[in-house]
């Protein structure tokens, strides 16, 4: 049992650092927004 609950911290322990990560980038990094064009060649134009 002891191996079972080391296993489940650890894995608590792994999660809490990725989430810790996902939310220390949504709070620094900003994008940035820029304008975005795409060519649509006329043949796919509807008639």
């Amino acid at each position: 049992m002891p191996s079972l609950l080391r296993f489940l911290m650890f894995c608590v322990l792994l999660g809490g650092i990725v989430f810790g990560a996902m939310v220390a980038l949504d709070t620094f990094v900003e994008p940035t927004p820029r304008e975005m064009r795409e060519r649509i060649p006329p043949d796919r134009l509807p008639q």
